[in-house]
């Protein structure tokens, strides 16, 4: 009776929400009006339908019921089914299915594992093999390793729900939510050398690692938004642990691993600043990832190589400020800085320093913790030091227009202070600047934004705002350094509150 019951609820369920519209409700500022579209996906096809404001409220409603009854659906499904036993005896079966894995960091055993396969959750950490080797920040008590830690390294592993376009992947891959991707992959990426090994199934780190062997494109095309046939899809791809709210991929380009990363509506500038960035860094010697513009459909992306090789491993600035508990009295330049000392990395604010002005220069908005970080060896666990700058694409006036741009209001900051003015104050060191080299930064912008198919998005005036914004930038800094005020490293006033990465995605509430 119980079964027969569970069952007509599911079949019931099932069909109200296929009654119920898919998607979302997003919206658009077009000359300072805002305009309200229902979006979703239909047989792997984005779908857009603009909304008057008398049908967005009772689509809202139906859109949230349609997602309360999923996951009263979800739910459904694990409810314990009676069965019956060889000897007419009741006994309660649980469905939901438990992955049993090792957690591996490249070739070494750390800790068994108990996923739950549905969710891609982590609901039990049983025998801890090797602590050392555990995720960076995840601490280990009287032999336990902390298993919410995990869960949040393990999740923020996964794409962001915020990524752009991921709404629309999940309802092509016809999944709820990005960390079962990770299931799905193994959690395999090209940042790290961590992954899980199911038990039972001979894997090893030689067969699987993305660094030595090819990997899918399939996934990358669904979060670009071609259309797939599920019934051939590879998931075996470092595009289910790809982290960062722009749409982004993996691919195999010369042999070499090479990650393609996308702009946000509406001028697609991130690319472009990627370049400048980086021509800036080189100006100065800062260490750096390279970058380069691509064009895909008519729209611009940047590429570059993947600067993690198959024996070291990138560790956020994020993870770091977990290895030690920080008080209130110290600001949180301070408590990074403090973390890396007792970890034992060596010109950590020499780099800082460099970071910091460059994001000054470029009016960097979201240099957030996990956009930065330091290089360790995975198998010695030796650290190399700080990983060169990348990630500088949300800067120089991505999303607005000229007269905010010269303006220079609403400009945020990170990873220390709110206001760049007041993050300047924790550079120790300005003698290491070579104005001189910075001379051609005007001709390197223009150049850059001016290239062959910008021009849909960019204009003569929006690029020059950019120059002026620029070159004040670097007057000023060059001010500064000339009468350098005392260093302020502990204060915290202005500290940033939280590690919140940009969301380009379009959202409202009703």
């Amino acid at each position: 009776m119980q079964n027969d019951k569970i069952l007509n609820q599911i079949t019931e369920l099932t069909a109200r929400i296929s009654e119920l519209p898919k998607g979302y409700i997003s919206k658009k500022s077009i000359s300072g009006k805002l305009y309200y579209y229902h979006q979703w996906s239909e047989k792997g096809q984005k779908q857009s339908k603009y909304l008057k404001d008398d049908e967005i409220e009772a689509l809202s409603e139906q859109i949230n019921l349609r997602k309360e009854l999923q996951e009263q659906l979800r739910n459904l499904r694990r409810t314990p089914k009676a069965t019956k036993s060889s000897g007419n005896e009741t006994k309660i079966q649980n469905e939901v299915a438990i992955m049993k894995c090792t957690l591996m960091h490249k070739r070494t055993a750390v800790a068994d594992i108990e996923l739950d396969d549905a969710t891609g959750f982590i609901q039990k950490i049983n025998t801890v093999y090797a602590p050392a080797h555990l995720p960076v920040g995840v601490p280990v008590r009287r032999g336990t390793a902390d298993r919410a830690a995990l869960n949040e390294w393990w999740t923020d592993r996964s794409i962001p729900a915020s990524r752009s376009g991921i709404r629309e992947a999940l309802e092509t891959l016809e999944l709820s939510n990005t960390k079962i991707l990770l299931v799905r992959c193994y959690g395999l990426s090209l940042s790290d050398q961590y992954w899980i090994c199911p038990e039972g199934s001979g894997l090893t780190w030689d067969k699987v690692n993305f660094f030595d062997n090819d990997f899918s494109d399939d996934i990358g095309d669904v979060l670009f938004g071609t259309n797939k046939k599920m019934n051939v899809l590879d998931f075996s791809s470092p595009d289910n642990t790809s982290d960062g709210n722009l749409k982004k991929r993996w691919k195999i380009i010369d042999g070499k691993r090479c990650l393609v990363k996308g702009g946000s509506n509406p001028f697609r500038q991130q690319p472009f600043n990627e370049v400048i960035a980086a021509g800036i860094m080189e100006r100065l010697e800062i260490p750096h990832v390279p970058y380069a513009v691509t064009w895909n459909k008519g729209a611009p992306y940047c590429v570059c190589e993947d600067f993690v090789a198959d024996d070291t491993e990138l560790v956020p600035a994020w993870r770091i400020i977990q290895t030690r508990k920080k008080d209130k009295s110290t600001s949180v330049y301070q408590h990074f800085v403090n973390c890396c000392e007792s970890l034992g990395v060596k010109d950590v604010v020499p780099f800082l320093d460099r970071m910091i002005v460059l994001d000054y220069i470029i009016a960097n908005e979201d240099r957030h913790l996990n956009n930065f970080g330091l290089l360790r060896n995975a198998e010695t666990l030796e650290w190399i030091g700080m990983a060169p700058i990348y990630d500088s694409g949300s800067s120089l006036g991505y999303d607005k227009v000229a007269g905010q741009i010269r303006a220079e209001r609403d400009v945020e900051c990170k990873p220390f202070k709110k206001h760049h003015a007041e993050q300047l104050k924790l550079v120790s060191d300005f003698n290491w600047i070579d104005f001189e080299r910075l001379s051609d930064v005007e001709e390197l912008i223009t150049n850059t934004l001016s290239a062959e198919g910008a021009k849909e998005y960019m204009d003569g005036n929006r690029i020059k705002a950019i120059v002026e914004t620029a070159n004040r930038r670097i007057q000023n800094l060059m001010q500064l350094s000339m009468t350098q005020a005392q260093v302020q490293t502990n204060s915290t006033e202005d500290d940033v509150e939280e590690n919140i990465a940009q969301d380009y995605s379009p959202k409202m509430t009703l």
